[in-house]
């Protein structure tokens, strides 16, 4: 058998889904690791660029710690919160030990690299995106007697949020693709299939593994452009 007909077995087998350490599990802990460090994100990152994007200021410092964001390993961060064990402080309550938690003993740890990693493009498209505004818009709510939330609520955050959804659409792909190297610090989600196949010489596991990874980035891509577009203006809908 080749290595495709190896993947396929593997994704075609029921043995291989169900269980404890089965595909389904790893799949559910893989998007309960994403939804919430996509979570941690927007309320770390979000609320500060708009403001700034309002303010029109601090961008340089925006648009510069989201570059320093891009710059650092994802890896080198899970690998370093993991080795100082700063969340042991919970005694256990949520990754604690490896049956305490729905994601484990690295759990806390990837999440909050995972959130780190995603900061950069929700912080600089939201911040861009408030900017960008039209600035006879502005001028033109303010003409109007618009306070300074009346003109962002109205005005700025409606014309803001398709490229506000662009970076959260981004950074949701981004850390879906990203997460799978919890597994190289025993932390979930598919990443561990991907991993225990490639150690084990079992290559058609850890293509099968991978593929499933794809699909579902595709799915989660094809929603998140789903959702941009219904909050687009109805003209840049075509």
């Amino acid at each position: 058998m080749t290595v495709l007909d190896d993947a396929l077995a593997f994704l075609t087998d029921p043995a291989s889904w169900t269980g404890s350490g089965g595909m389904l599990q790893l799949l559910g802990q893989q998007l309960l690791l994403t939804v919430l460090a996509l979570l941690l994100a927007l309320v770390l990152g979000l609320p500060l660029a708009l403001w700034l994007g309002h303010l029109g200021r601090g961008g340089f410092l925006a648009i510069n710690v989201a570059g320093v964001g891009r710059a650092v390993p994802t890896f080198a961060l899970l690998a370093l919160f993991v080795a100082a064990d700063p969340w042991d402080v919970t005694g256990g309550l949520f990754p604690g030990t490896a049956t305490a938690g729905p994601l484990g003993r690295a759990g806390v740890s990837t999440l909050v690299a995972l959130a780190l990693f995603a900061l950069p493009p929700i912080i600089t498209n939201a911040y861009t995106a408030v900017r960008e505004v039209p600035a006879e818009v502005r001028e033109s709510a303010t003409g109007l007697g618009m306070s300074g939330a009346q003109l962002f609520w109205r005005c700025e955050l409606p014309l803001a949020l398709p490229l506000v959804a662009g970076g959260v659409r981004l950074a949701l792909v981004q850390i879906w693709a990203t997460a799978t190297i919890a597994a190289l610090v025993a932390g979930p989600g598919l990443g561990r299939v991907i991993t225990d196949g490639f150690y084990r010489t079992l290559y058609g596991q850890g293509i099968a593994g991978a593929a499933v990874v794809a699909v579902v980035a595709l799915v989660l891509e094809l929603l998140a452009a789903l959702g941009q577009r219904l909050v687009s203006p109805a003209h840049l809908r075509a």
